[in-house]
């Protein structure tokens, strides 16, 4: 569904961000890209979403093709057109606004209204929270139901692939499980995922393949199986060293990463 090839970005037309990467999410997948803060992740989406040029980025190299067609440097608004939605890192709800306002204000291009009228009771069933919330401000809301807004009103749009930003960012372990099911709920009613994620745990248990981003390239992908058992992956994002020995407070305060990535 979703195909990035050999892709380079540049920011003020000097910093070279993304260093010709590739990725592919397939139709009705979840796929996960992680990676550490500055390693591109970010990016990654905004190019694919159209939102570079807000942040002086350019596209300078590569193509990003969505269901057979190419939108490499298309507006924001053809590609939520075409079928993709995206959720920030941070939320972005409309803090000042109800619920219900945020979730209309989601399903703002979908012209039909039956359309629009089956993603809100599509919302409303995987979050009913939100129900019982319609009329709250947003802005008053808990980090977990603020989460849960800003992914119901992604899916206002009807999309055909969602990306989530680091949706477990800030949020405790119990709520980051009920992120966690809702994503793959969403994944088995047919919406494909690009979960981009530090939690490589959170985002490994339910992806069908897993890529990790350092530095602007893709240093390694593969099943979440095979990331799960690499000694990097097990260090630097699970905490563990030999033998499943997680590291001690001191350990990981003064951790640097050894460059082993593809050797």
């Amino acid at each position: 569904m979703l195909s990035v090839t050999n892709l380079e970005v540049v920011y003020n037309d000097v910093v070279l961000v993304l260093r010709g990467i590739s990725l592919g999410v397939p139709d009705g997948k979840i796929v996960a890209l992680l990676g550490a803060n500055g390693a591109g992740k970010t990016t990654t989406m905004r190019a694919i979403t159209g939102l570079l040029d807000i942040h002086e980025g350019d596209i300078t190299k590569g193509k990003i093709n969505f269901a057979g067609r190419d939108i490499t440097g298309a507006k924001p608004a053809e590609i939520v057109n075409r079928g993709i939605s995206q959720v920030m890192e941070g939320r972005r709800i409309f803090a000042e606004m109800s619920v219900d306002e945020n979730l209309r204000a989601g399903g703002f291009v979908n012209t039909n209204r039956k359309s629009t009228e089956e993603a809100y009771d599509r919302v409303m069933t995987l979050f009913p929270l939100l129900g019982n919330r319609r009329k709250s401000v947003a802005g008053y809301m808990s980090g977990g139901e603020q989460q849960m807004l800003a992914i119901g009103r992604a899916l206002m749009q009807h999309p055909k692939l969602l990306i989530l930003d680091e949706p477990s960012l800030g949020l405790a372990p119990m709520l980051v499980q009920q992120i966690r099911d809702i994503v793959v709920e969403i994944n088995e009613q047919g919406t494909s995922v690009l979960l981009i994620e530090q939690n490589a745990n959170m985002a490994l248990s339910i992806a069908h393949h897993g890529y990790v981003m350092e530095t602007g390239k893709m240093v390694m992908d593969g099943k979440p199986e095979k990331l799960l058992k690499d000694a990097d992956v097990q260090e630097f994002y699970l905490g563990l060293r030999g033998e499943g020995e997680r590291k001690s407070f001191k350990d990981v305060k003064h951790y640097k990463r050894r460059k082993r990535w593809l050797s």
